[in-house]
């Protein structure tokens, strides 16, 4: 009788657990890792309340895509193809995640964007100063 009640305790206290932490408590924020590496895919703004993506047009036509490559170590890496070579030149910078904000540092100069989306296969971020969202897929 003692195992059955300890039993439907440790029920209980699980139950109770995985609702209490269940994915509405982290108040919007999602939980993917951002590292990784993503390759631009389109650019937009929102134009009378809806998004209005196109392809980007910074990716150079016949080069593979631009693209952002978030490390472990907090290095941003941005990877830019260019000219009929399709010549890669990469800077790098800094980066920091602070619940949905990304702030990307390349000498003295800083962004910081929404993160609107961020899965398995896609980040989406909005810049907060000049409004401008960006697609990256995975």
């Amino acid at each position: 009788m003692k195992t059955k009640r300890i039993l439907l305790g440790l029920l209980l206290s699980i139950g109770l657990f995985t609702v209490s932490c269940s994915s509405d408590d982290n108040e919007g924020e999602t939980i993917v890792p951002i590292q990784g590496k993503y390759n631009l895919s389109q650019t937009g703004t929102i134009v009378d309340g809806k998004e209005v993506l196109i392809d980007a047009p910074q990716n150079a036509s016949g080069c593979k895509k631009d693209y952002l490559d978030l490390r472990i170590s907090n290095a941003a890496v941005i990877g830019d193809y260019n000219g009929s070579d399709c010549a890669l030149t990469e800077t790098t910078g800094t980066y920091a995640r602070s619940h949905n904000d990304l702030t990307i540092s390349v000498g003295n100069v800083s962004t910081t964007a929404d993160i609107m989306n961020l899965t398995n296969k896609e980040l989406k971020i909005k810049d907060k100063t000049t409004g401008i969202i960006t697609v990256y897929t995975r």
